[in-house]
């Protein structure tokens, strides 16, 4: 699409339609329709790189698990560990969300490709390039034995989105991680100034990471509760998401440890943005919104649940993420997971994050 069009489309879902007339002798403006859902706009990032956004309306869901839910996760078929509180953080029960606003959310997680654009035009350094700055990455001396932990993940500097340690070269298809909840909301500040300044972005909108609410009620695509956004069971998943399967890893005769998908899903490590594509997009057309890769949020993490208003904190901030990633057993990667980050700066290799446009937040 070239870029008049965009415009054109861009302007004919937001802007106002000056309609004037008389009505109890007052002018009055009446606004465009809302988009329809599942509508896309596909914003140029310059230099033949572009983002695709998808509109999700107004709505409302169930955040959270049941019991019979978080069972399943810790039992044999989800993998997850039992008799941690890991799960307690979904919350006691589902509870009744409302989506007072539609937006539009990212068709995927950022790639390495877009945020280079970003990296690049802008100069901008990431938490773990900064001097003394480092990432979680994966560990190429781990290996499996009775004594070693299952988590084969080391905390090392020099290592950044540009190299995140994985043992194969770096595609501009992969989503982008290593990158912190302050670069991921850097990245939304930088598109919204380069929109705003060409023209592009209504007044009252921002590019932003997506609240929570949003985040979860976009993951479930249409759905009011259930354990993924295809329906409750696991084998339904097969061919849609990428987590822990039956994958060798890199230069290994070995998959991840623990409980894993009975399939391959053809990545031991992460999968390009989109792989799945029909298949792995759910009722509202976004792809890979479990397994990939960790999502930030704007929300800061409270362990008793997520919050239908943006939840923050002035102390100890811990940004939630969300959806699971390519080495989670299944029962981490439903649509109710959630964990708290250690802080603003830390990035991870398993870490990511997708945009939303839409009414200011935070």
């Amino acid at each position: 699409m070239n870029m008049s069009n965009f415009v054109g489309m861009f302007s004919s879902v937001f802007v106002t339609v000056a309609m004037v007339a008389q009505m109890s002798g007052r002018a009055y403006a009446a606004p465009a329709p809302e988009p329809a859902q599942g509508a896309t706009m596909r914003v140029n990032l310059g230099r033949d790189v572009t983002l695709e956004v998808v509109y999700i309306p107004p709505g409302e869901f169930k955040m959270g698990s049941t019991a019979a839910e978080k069972a399943w996760a810790t039992g044999i078929e989800g993998g997850a560990t039992p008799g941690t509180e890991r799960e307690s953080y979904e919350g006691a029960t589902p509870r009744l969300m409302r989506v007072k606003d539609g937006f539009w959310m990212g068709r995927t997680e950022v790639s390495v490709g877009q945020f280079r654009r970003f990296a690049d035009e802008s100069g901008y350094v990431t938490d773990a390039e900064k001097p003394g700055g480092h990432t979680q990455v994966f560990d190429p001396d781990w290996t499996i034995t009775a004594k070693a932990p299952p988590h084969p993940w080391i905390s090392v500097e020099g290592k950044s989105w540009r190299d995140p340690n994985f043992a194969f070269p770096l595609q501009s298809s992969f989503p982008v991680v290593c990158v912190s909840w302050n670069d991921a909301r850097a990245f939304c500040e930088w598109l919204t100034k380069n929109e705003r300044e060409a023209g592009r972005l209504p007044a009252g909108l921002v590019y932003r990471l997506p609240a929570e609410t949003e985040w979860e009620y976009a993951c479930r695509g249409g759905r009011e509760s259930t354990a993924f956004w295809w329906g409750d069971d696991l084998k339904d998943g097969e061919g849609r998401l990428n987590i822990s399967a039956i994958d060798f890893l890199p230069g290994r005769n070995k998959t991840w440890p623990l409980g894993k998908a009975p399939w391959s899903d053809g990545f031991a490590f992460v999968s390009p943005v989109d792989q799945y594509k029909e298949n792995g997009r759910n009722g509202f057309g976004l792809a890979d919104m479990c397994g990939g890769v960790w999502e930030v949020v704007l929300d800061h993490f409270d362990p008793k649940g997520g919050h239908e208003e943006l939840y923050v904190v002035t102390t100890n901030p811990r940004p939630v993420c969300r959806g699971g990633n390519y080495f989670d057993v299944p029962g981490n990667a439903r649509c109710a997971v959630r964990l708290g980050l250690r802080g603003p700066t830390y990035s991870d290799s398993r870490d990511g994050f997708r945009i939303c446009l839409g009414v200011p937040k935070g």
